[in-house]
């Protein structure tokens, strides 16, 4: 390989680790949530912290933590899980 090939892959690589995450929809961020067995709205991305993805759930089993997290770093995101209580009744 020569210089100049290893230059533009290492370049290459550089600016990708730069991209900035994307913002995704509700719907989509719906369809992840359905499928890893939480609720509509439960999954969240914050416009000011992209690259956040925000799980709201009281109790997530360790499946559903297991599959947003999958997710998030498939799609270059740290899943941050935040426990609610919410009042009964």
């Amino acid at each position: 390989m020569s210089r100049r090939s290893s230059f533009v892959i290492l370049v290459t690589l550089a600016l990708s680790a730069c991209v900035k995450p994307q913002m995704h929809t509700e719907a989509q961020l719906n369809d992840v949530a359905r499928a890893c067995g939480l609720a509509l709205g439960e999954l969240m991305q914050d416009e000011s912290e992209k690259k956040l993805l925000l799980a709201i759930r009281q109790e997530p089993t360790l499946e559903q933590r297991a599959c947003v997290a999958r997710w998030a770093r498939r799609n270059g995101l740290k899943p941050v899980f935040v426990n609610m209580q919410f009042p009964a009744g």
